[in-house]
């Protein structure tokens, strides 16, 4: 019989096999769940919006369909985390503002809707930060979330809660967002492997927005909702639930004609691999740069791709980036937000929405997207895959937006973001891979990028990966501390 430390390490596939054969019960999960987010919340904050009680209904519910042998989705009994700024019709998305502290949707996200039909469990909302516009994982009404591998770092954001835990065992996998890079941050500070599938193939809605709070929106040019996972077939497992057309969302994909779970087998021998280690002008940690290098080197010398350090060609985007997320934000709204909320928010939220924005900032950061969809478009002509560090220095302390200083270099608050965003630029799939650790223990990313739509190859790429630097064995040490 398994213990409940035996349940939390399982994956996602493992659960679902062992409910549907009648090995375990949803309900024994639950609690397993449950008694460990009871041990480790204290410490981590991984969740803003535990729901213990509703996580035990949604048990027992599955559990009596089970046993009447009636028909049961493909995630029957397997819990699972919703970010806080997913929405959610019965409990509160709250997104980390005492703006919206007390809303609660009256609908479901599409992808909510979704794993509730495949039958999962949800054990309640992950922390983020302030409507997600930070890579952190504080915010203004809720504990810091913490990294699981030092509590005194940031275990990234803005799906702060979700990576941490899943990094901790609190679930096998979780909803996360990715505007920036808010799946791959996240995962990559905290051990685990997360997917932004190409735009438009999970589809967004309806974001958070109600008509009783005013002033925020989804970007929804750049967002994608994805899953963050201890596996690479969990993360297919997920996307065979929550991907696919959706009338609500004018930019979800059409099907894509595959079996998402069978993406992960078969080899990239022989595959082009394009290595950019700092996009030819950003600053990079040398642990970075040193961790993910030897991981490329698994590209070519254990996986039979034919790898080469190269370039897309365009300039740094930065500032351009932050005008499309300002064209995707109810500056209005969010203003009138400000002149009620403002000494409770965020000050570089303030301050982001407080500036005086011009059309001109806002053409210019669409002309330069343009531009760099463009260069990446030929550049992956040449090469099936891209592989980048997922973030250009490792986990920082708490409370701050990021290191003002890498490699000697000072750098702008978020520019250790320059890895990630450009993926929500061209619209490309993205996936961040643990590569390793530094020398203090601290995990380390490997972003492995797609050509345009072709997530199978990031998937199937991300698997052999998996298969010869197996991470999910390795746990936080304060797990072991801790009994776990």
């Amino acid at each position: 019989m398994a213990s409940g430390n035996d349940i939390c390490r399982m994956s996602a596939v493992k659960l679902a096999k062992a409910i549907k054969k009648k090995e375990l019960s949803p309900v024994e999960v639950t609690k397993a769940m449950l008694a460990r987010m009871e041990q480790l919340e204290p410490k981590l904050h991984a969740f803003n919006i535990p729901t213990p009680d509703y996580a035990l209904k949604m048990a027992r519910k599955v559990e009596k369909a089970i046993m009447a042998k009636e028909d049961v989705g493909p995630a029957a009994g397997v819990p699972v985390s919703v970010k806080d700024l997913i929405c959610t019709k019965d409990i509160p998305t709250t997104s980390g503002s005492i703006a919206y502290k007390d809303f609660v949707s009256d609908v479901d996200d599409i992808v909510v809707e979704r794993m509730r039909r495949a039958g999962a469990v949800i054990l309640g909302k992950t922390n983020v930060p302030e409507f997600g516009y930070s890579g952190a994982s504080h915010n203004p009404i809720f504990e810091t979330t913490r990294n699981p591998w030092n509590l005194e770092r940031s275990p990234g954001g803005s799906s702060a809660g979700s990576g941490a835990a899943v990094a901790s065992g609190m679930g096998p996998w979780t909803l996360g967002s990715d505007g920036g890079g808010s799946v791959r941050i996240p995962a990559c500070f905290s051990g685990i492997y997360a997917l932004k599938a190409s735009m438009g193939r999970v589809p967004l809605w309806p974001g958070t927005r109600d008509e009783r709070y005013p002033g925020v929106s989804s970007w929804e040019a750049l967002e994608c909702i994805g899953p963050m996972t201890r596996t690479v077939a969990d993360a297919a497992f997920m996307m065979s639930i929550i991907a696919g057309p959706d009338m609500r969302d004018q930019r979800s994909l059409p099907k894509l004609e595959t079996d998402w779970n069978k993406t992960i087998k078969g080899d990239i021998k022989g595959l082009r691999v394009a290595y950019s280690p700092d996009w030819g002008y950003a600053a990079v940690d040398p642990q970075v740069r040193d961790v993910v290098g030897k991981a490329v080197k698994v590209f070519e010398k254990e996986l039979g791709c034919k790898v080469e350090i190269a370039h897309p060609g365009f300039e740094n985007p930065y500032g351009a980036f932050w005008g499309l997320v300002a064209c995707e934000t109810d500056l209005k709204g969010m203003r009138a937000m400000v002149a009620k909320h403002g000494a409770k928010m965020t000050p570089h939220l303030v301050e982001f929405i407080t500036r005086p924005w011009q059309a001109e900032d806002f053409t210019n950061a669409i002309m330069v997207r343009k531009g760099v969809v463009n260069k990446m478009a030929a550049f992956m002509q040449k090469y099936d895959l891209l592989l980048t560090p997922t973030l250009a220095c490792p986990p920082f302390g708490l409370h701050i937006q990021g290191p003002e200083k890498i490699d000697g270099r000072m750098v702008d608050r978020f520019e250790w973001l320059n890895f990630t965003y450009i993926m929500n630029m061209t619209g490309q799939p993205a996936a961040s891979i643990p590569a390793g650790f530094t020398r203090d223990g601290l995990p380390i990313g490997l972003q492995i990028v797609g050509r345009h739509l072709d997530d199978p190859t990031v998937l199937r790429a991300s698997a052999c990966f998996e298969a010869v630097r197996p991470w999910a064995d390795k746990w936080p040490p304060m797990l072991a501390e801790m009994g776990l």
